[in-house]
């Protein structure tokens, strides 16, 4: 094999190589990102639970897996709706 080929393999290889580690990190990224947003939806109601009563709220929403992921993948209006659904 002369210099040219393995330099060709090589690159090639390469190439296969960082198009294999793109395809896979964006799914990883995604992944973390959602545990992210549920472990930060759980502190904020968390928070929310024990402010409530300070501020004369007499609504307790509960602190569940189901809970947490509603407020981090909707965000606010996903807190609005698990207060809307618990004062009903």
């Amino acid at each position: 094999m002369t210099l040219t080929q393995q330099l060709l393999i090589g690159g090639c290889g390469l190439a296969l190589l960082l198009a294999a580690l793109r395809l896979f990190t964006a799914p990883v990224r995604r992944v973390f990102k959602v545990l992210l947003n549920t472990a930060l939806g759980f502190a904020g109601l968390l928070v929310f639970n024990l402010a409530a009563p300070a501020l004369g709220l007499h609504v307790e929403l509960g602190l569940n897996l189901l809970n947490a992921a509603v407020v981090a993948l909707l965000g606010l209006p996903g807190f609005a709706l698990l207060l809307l659904l618990r004062v009903m």
